[in-house]
């Protein structure tokens, strides 16, 4: 499932809003961490796409089939092609910044991450994987505590 997303930052809102609607469809609760995680990452990943490219962009999400209790490990993909084939760098900023932290949040907070060339653009993809069985669910698995990058400590709730 896809959502195009047009050149304007006020397009991030509509495609939380379709990532949210999505995810409750595949039996993922909207206060689980790992839907307020993919949740964030959309966002930021959005919002590099439009911002960086002043060109439309297309949200792809892969989810799991239903998820129920019995089976509660699952993988959620998510995708983002923009226009530009420029490489995604992460960049150093002062803690005065109001940005340019996007891509250090996604490779703190997703389990993989990466990106490939796609015709004349770009896409960059992040998965996050739900495990069940735990009391308290965590946001990944393998971890919980604080991702540090480039120097600036993010703390994973």
């Amino acid at each position: 499932m896809q959502l195009e997303v047009r050149p304007d930052p006020s397009e991030v809102g509509r495609a939380r809003r379709w990532a949210r609607s999505r995810l409750a469809g595949a039996g993922i609760r909207a206060d689980e961490p790992l839907a307020e995680t993919l949740v964030l990452l959309v966002s930021e990943l959005v919002t590099n796409a439009v911002v960086h490219t002043g060109r439309s962009a297309v949200l792809r999400l892969v989810l799991p089939g239903a998820v129920t209790e019995e089976s509660q490990e699952a993988t959620v993909r998510l995708e983002v092609d923009d226009a530009s084939d420029r490489a995604p760098v992460p960049r150093c900023v002062d803690g005065e910044a109001t940005g340019g932290r996007g891509l250090a949040l996604v490779d703190g907070l997703a389990d993989r991450w990466g990106w490939s060339r796609e015709g004349t653009g770009k896409r960059i993809w992040c998965e996050l994987d739900r495990c069940g069985g735990r009391e308290e669910p965590a946001p990944a698995c393998g971890g919980e505590g604080a991702v540090t990058y480039e120097g600036f400590a993010f703390e994973v709730v």
